[in-house]
């Protein structure tokens, strides 16, 4: 772990404070509470109130209260576990359908993050875990979350990057992923084939939200000994009900 930055530190000790008693604080509480220099606590108090993370009380002279930026981070947060509590039901249910191992990811950079995943009964089954980090370029969610980019958006994230293989048959030609993604535009499902896993296959849907913008992705997948194409037809279009149930759950109204 790098060194903390103390100023960055201060600035969290005093909007920490605000969690305590009314939710309103005076630099010199600030400063008695935390054993500051009243001149750091200044500036550190101007500086988080022009950046909106602190407000001043017009009625209260001196006093300060939480910023709208603070809401709008919580209220960010909030998005997230609602589309993992929401992501977690629905793969449970296609799970039970299906019984193999479902996934919901979302995309950070050019990486997947598993943020919901429901095992399969089987004995022969996908090792992961939610919280886990993939290559989005060797993933059928992370293809299908880079296809959804608009793309300008698309050619910056994978600029100068490296496509570091995880199987032989991972895509590491950003060329070829593009074509990919062009295909995966136009089916409405992704799929790897051994690119994550020597041994599992994938089918991958979109999630949307209320605006209609792709938020996460819902797999299946499978080990190579129950996977065969018409399998794989069967469980893309149970992915692409599970997402779009998912879809439903987080306001999406509109067709996908």
């Amino acid at each position: 772990m790098g060194r903390l930055v103390p100023a960055v530190t201060r600035a969290l000790d005093i909007l920490e404070l605000f969690l305590e008693g009314d939710g309103t604080l005076s630099a010199p509480d600030v400063t008695r509470k935390l054993q500051l220099p009243r001149t750091t606590v200044h500036e550190l108090l101007t500086t988080l109130a022009a950046r909106g993370y602190l407000a001043a009380i017009p009625e209260q002279a001196g006093r300060f209260r939480l910023g709208v930026r603070t809401y709008q981070l919580g209220s960010r947060y909030a998005e997230k576990l609602d589309l993992a509590a929401e992501g977690q039901q629905v793969a449970r249910e296609v799970a039970e359908t299906c019984d193999e191992t479902v996934h919901v990811a979302i995309l950070e950079d050019t990486d997947v993050i598993y943020i919901a995943k429901v095992d399969s009964t089987h004995a022969v089954r996908m090792v992961s875990a939610a919280g886990r980090r993939l290559p989005a370029h060797c993933t059928s969610v992370g293809k299908m979350l880079l296809a959804s980019l608009p793309e300008t958006e698309l050619e910056t994230r994978l600029a100068g990057r490296d496509f570091v293989p995880m199987t032989p048959n991972s895509i590491t030609d950003p060329d070829d992923l593009r074509i990919a993604l062009a295909d995966i535009r136009e089916s409405g499902i992704a799929a790897e084939h051994r690119e994550s896993n020597p041994d599992v296959s994938c089918v991958a849907a979109p999630v949307r939200d209320r605006t209609g913008r792709v938020v996460a992705a819902l797999s299946i997948s499978v080990p190579m000994i129950r996977w065969n194409e018409e399998r794989e037809t069967e469980l893309a279009e149970l992915a692409l009900k599970g997402a779009g149930e998912l879809s439903t759950r987080l306001g999406h109204r509109g067709s996908a």
